[in-house]
Formats: structure tokens, C-alpha cells, sequence
């Protein structure tokens, strides 16, 4: 049961600590946070199962009031764990452009010391003015007809 708990947090929070901004990641790190974000709707969903089936099995041989509240207890950290996984909150807080307009570079007001990340795919090139992007940080956007994200 603890176990199952301690799983879902774990897989709830981790990702959050290593991708979290304006800290530096090691590329072990992030691999083992970007895999744990992969498969933790199926971890977690199987930790619910788990802390379900288990304190359900356990109830009527718990005694004491104390020891069905930590049945309980374990349960709903375990679910709620589970919910919090599915939430990606750094698409909360960088409210990213889901519609970028564009315009020709000729007729773009870029100051001379403005820096702009830019990519070209498939014959198609784009650039994002970081200050144009500072405060959603994510420009959903398709070039060359590859959806990209360009971030910083």
C-alpha cells in the first residue's frame, strides 16, 4: 500500500523537480524523467488498482479505526497522485501560442541586438523573437507541414 503511494508520488513529482525551468538538467536525468512521463498514465493506473485491491482485501481484517484510516489515507494519496500525473503544469504556467501569426522578416521591428531562434525544414524557414516569446516560452507551430514547438 505505501508502496503503491510512494510510486504514484514518486511518479507525480519527479518529472516536475528535473524539468522544472531555470534550473540546469543532466541528459540522464531528463532521459529518465521524459520515460517516466511516457509510462506513468499506465504506473499509476496500476498503483490505483493496487492500493484498491489491496486495502479492500485488507479492511475487514483491520481492527482499529487508526488502521482503516491509513487504509484510506493510502488510497487517496495514491489516486490523487495518480491524478496529479496527468497534469503537465508547465503548459499551465507557459500558456503556449496556439496560433502564431507571421510575417515577412523584411517587415519585421527586430531591434539590431534582438535574438531570435530560427529553424528551416523542408525548404520553409522561421524565426521567433525570444521577446516576442518570453512570457509563453512555447510557440505550437507547423514548418514545412512538421508540427515543431519552438522553446527556449
Amino acid at each position: 500500500m505505501l508502496g503503491c503511494a510512494l510510486a504514484s508520488l514518486f511518479c507525480a513529482l519527479y518529472p516536475m523537480y528535473v524539468i522544472r525551468p531555470f534550473r540546469a538538467q543532466g541528459a540522464e536525468e531528463l532521459n529518465a524523467a521524459l520515460l517516466l512521463m511516457r509510462f506513468r498514465p499506465v504506473l499509476t493506473l496500476v498503483c490505483v488498482g493496487i492500493a484498491i485491491l489491496v486495502a479492500t482485501l485488507a479492511w475487514r481484517g483491520v481492527a482499529s479505526k487508526a488502521g482503516k484510516a491509513a487504509l484510506a489515507l493510502a488510497v487517496f494519496v495514491t489516486c490523487g497522485a495518480a491524478v496529479a500525473a496527468r497534469i503537465n503544469v508547465f503548459e499551465i504556467m507557459f500558456h503556449p501560442i496556439p496560433e502564431p501569426q507571421f510575417e515577412a522578416a523584411i517587415e519585421g521591428r527586430l531591434d539590431d541586438d534582438d535574438m531570435v531562434l530560427a529553424i528551416q525544414q523542408n525548404g520553409v524557414a522561421r524565426g521567433y523573437p525570444v521577446r516576442a516569446i518570453a512570457y509563453h516560452h512555447i510557440v505550437n507551430d507547423n514548418v514545412g507541414s512538421v508540427p515543431i514547438v519552438a522553446t527556449y
